[in-house]
């Protein structure tokens, strides 16, 4: 599973980070985002609805946002 630590960073970083490692992966890949800035409970719905994907899971603990996300279609550029 990929992880995309963007801890500390604020918007739009942590969605830049996560679309970058999502670049070119098949289908049905699952990634993991970290990320303190609480917009990212925002953007990333956002980001993987335009990216045929969707968010699996997400959590928080200690001001940390933990989001697992699959990819839909195959991105590419």
């Amino acid at each position: 599973m990929i992880v995309v630590d963007a801890r500390g960073h604020r918007c739009p970083v942590p969605s830049l980070r996560l679309r970058r490692a999502l670049q070119d992966q098949p289908a049905g890949t699952r990634a993991t985002l970290l990320a303190t800035d609480p917009m990212a409970r925002i953007d990333v719905p956002f980001l993987m609805q335009e990216l045929s994907g969707s968010v699996i899971e997400t959590s928080e603990n200690d001001g940390v946002l933990t989001l697992i996300v699959e990819t839909g279609d195959a991105l590419t550029d």
